[in-house]
């Protein structure tokens, strides 16, 4: 029998898969580098060989057909396997290594030490982009991810870098203007920031009764580097990482009014597809990242607890 993909040009299933995966010609041709007519055109020649439709045209957007979809979820895993594979035949040393990573880590714990790890392999450089969502480093232009979790992703190979514990942190004036905590049940009646859920952890983790919380938390933020900068700003109390908020605590921008984590479960990872783990930048950094943490004495210090 006759192998029918001999019969279709792949740069027409690189279009379409572009076309598809952006859910615009337009989106696809400068991905591409090339003109919406000739995506649109390789688009309507592969639709002719396949005889069916793959997209529904509609005045400002295309959306897939069934056909489209199911062509569509094929297409994309086999421009993926064959991206991954092209790149570790041709990676060197040299080159970018493109990390997404949530705010707190990146920000607060990897960047300062990044520069050990530039000195280290000059030849790498390393782009940092912070994004609260979870990336898909299967499609997206991305070689690993520092993300919070459960550690657990499909396709993807993890390691615990920090755990997930938080405590109470304040400027020196918010604790002096707040008369002076004597136990952790006087937060109850403080102005706090943060998630309501998170607070009621450390309230449980203190032995505290939150059921009568008479001044539930006055700002919730998707990110905790938010919610400390605005304690910074002298706004309040917020919960954050002991580890993360290290050297604002070392210099006494903050402080901690009482020795108290709460431990969130999970923690955060680094995390890479399985199957590009021998790739040398990934696994060069890796390395480094782990003996980062496996050296860091606060890591050491609240994993125990």
């Amino acid at each position: 029998m006759p192998d029918i993909l001999a019969s279709l040009p792949l740069s027409a299933i690189r279009i379409f898969e572009a076309a598809a995966r952006l859910k615009s010609f337009t989106r696809a041709a400068d991905e591409l580098g090339v003109s919406q007519a000739a995506v649109s055109w390789q688009v309507k020649a592969l639709e002719q060989r396949l005889d069916q439709p793959l997209f529904t045209r509609l005045p400002r957007e295309v959306t897939l057909t069934p056909a489209g979809e199911r062509l569509s979820r094929a297409a994309t895993e086999a421009m993926s396997v064959l991206r991954t594979a092209v790149s570790d035949l041709v990676d060197t040393e040299e080159g970018v290594l493109s990390i997404t990573t949530v705010q707190s880590i990146g920000g607060h714990w990897l960047a300062p030490r990044l520069g050990g790890f530039q000195i280290a392999h000059p030849r790498i450089a390393v782009r940092l982009d912070a994004s609260s969502r979870v990336v898909d480093l299967q499609r997206e232009p991305f070689d690993l991810a520092l993300r919070a979790g459960g550690g657990v992703w499909p396709g993807m190979e993890a390691h615990l870098l920090v755990p997930s514990v938080q405590t109470v942190l304040c400027t020196p004036t918010v604790l002096a203007r707040s008369g002076g905590l004597t136990n952790p049940a006087d937060l109850l009646r403080a102005p706090r920031i943060g998630s309501p859920d998170f607070w009621v952890r450390w309230f449980e983790a203190a032995g505290v009764d939150a059921s009568d919380d008479r001044a539930p938390p006055r700002l919730s933020a998707d990110a905790q580097a938010l919610e400390v900068a605005t304690a910074l700003a002298d706004q309040g109390f917020a919960l954050g990482s002991p580890i993360f908020f290290a050297q604002e605590i070392a210099q006494g921008r903050l402080v901690a009014p009482f020795d108290i984590t709460a431990n969130y479960g999970g923690g955060y990872w680094l995390a890479y597809p399985a199957e590009r783990r021998r790739v040398r930048k990934i696994a060069v950094f890796r390395d480094w990242i782990l003996d980062q943490a496996a050296a860091d004495p606060l890591i050491a210090r609240y994993s125990r607890r």
